[in-house]
């Protein structure tokens, strides 16, 4: 088992309201009108949701990526923070953090596909090289520039992808329990270092191993909350029936939990595929203004395994370990996360 285990990793990393209802109508029928199934599994949650007040967002649609892609577009600003989640969260993971960044800043958060507001096409794959695409379309589309990267668990390859493909688009660069693949050196080996301890790894190659991995997350209306904590959630007093139901909310059937399914399933099979940058933009990229932050109780991404990866790809960057918080620091820790960040922009 744990030859087998040895070989998965190391073949996944070696591989390495109504303005928002009609954007996403118009959304479908395009998509629709080119012969895309996006109505297959249209959003589950209702672009007016503002689930008791803790989303106020205006709901946006992109349908440049192939679906109706949700994003929210906040404040104004010389900068732009395009923020990218993760691991089966959506943007509302950020929402404590958008209103503060906005008093001085464009803030965009999008929803991937099969995550959050966005849809979940059932004629695509749910890989990382797939959410690379659409996020690149996304912002081709906009002609999103001099961006600040604001990335979350697998928010980070995502947006490292667009950085690789991109670098003059990137401004700068913010990990918050985000890995940030460069090409190191060492990559291969601290990931899988990394997966053999971390039990949301551990399980990923237990459950696609005996057939239970989409079974049991094809239920995440049901276990989000151990998933969240199995990751490393700390903060129990605000987990409320609303908090619940936001987090809930994107995942009513196993057919719109294509996104999470396809997340692990690409780890454990060794489908996902870093973008691979050439040394030229590895070089560029190491000068951008970069800031990390971890959550100390990470259980998913040790901050020992994933912190030096950051500091061998941004030599000049800021690193900040989060005491008591854990994989989803932007939830553990609110108020620091948010303030960190906008001092970061402010300053460099």
């Amino acid at each position: 088992m744990i030859a087998t285990s040895r070989r998965r990793i190391l073949s996944t990393f070696a591989s390495a309201a109504a303005i928002g209802l009609a954007s996403l109508a118009k959304a479908q029928s395009v998509a629709q009108a080119d012969g895309r199934s996006t109505s297959e599994v249209p959003p589950a949650v209702d672009a007016l949701e503002t689930f008791a007040g803790t989303w106020p967002f205006q709901a946006r649609y992109s349908e440049a990526p192939g679906f109706p892609m949700h994003y929210v577009d906040e404040g104004t600003g010389p900068d732009t923070l395009l923020l990218l989640h993760g691991e089966p969260t959506w943007s509302y993971l950020f929402r404590n953090q958008i209103p503060l960044w906005a008093q001085e800043a464009r803030v965009i958060a999008v929803d991937h596909m099969g995550f959050g507001k966005s849809a979940t096409p059932g004629n695509r794959t749910y890989w990382l090289q797939d959410h690379i695409d659409n996020l690149e379309r996304f912002v081709l589309s906009s002609d999103l520039r001099d961006l600040t990267l604001v990335m979350h668990d697998f928010g980070g390859p995502v947006g490292m992808g667009l950085a690789i493909r991109h670098p003059d688009r990137i401004k700068r660069i913010v990990s918050v329990n985000g890995p940030t693949p460069l090409g190191q050196p060492d990559l291969v080996d601290r990931l899988m270092a990394n997966a053999s301890i971390a039990p949301w790894f551990q399980w990923i190659l237990k459950a696609e191993a005996d057939g239970t991995l989409e079974e049991v997350l094809g239920h995440l209306d049901y276990n989000i909350l151990s998933t969240l904590k199995l990751n490393g959630f700390e903060r129990n007093e605000i987990i409320t029936d609303t908090w619940l139901a936001a987090y809930r909310a994107p995942f009513p059937t196993p057919r719109h939990a294509a996104g999470a399914i396809g997340w692990a399933k690409g780890f454990a099979t060794g489908a996902h595929k870093f973008e691979a940058p050439d040394a030229a933009v590895a070089k560029e990229l190491a000068k951008k203004p970069a800031l990390a932050l971890w959550g100390e109780a990470d259980r998913t991404l040790h901050a020992d395994q994933f912190l030096p990866l950051f500091r061998q790809a941004f030599p000049e960057g800021e690193v900040h370990r989060l005491v008591g918080a854990g994989h989803y620091s932007p939830e553990d820790a609110p108020v620091e996360v948010g303030q960190l960040v906008a001092r970061f922009i402010s300053t460099v």
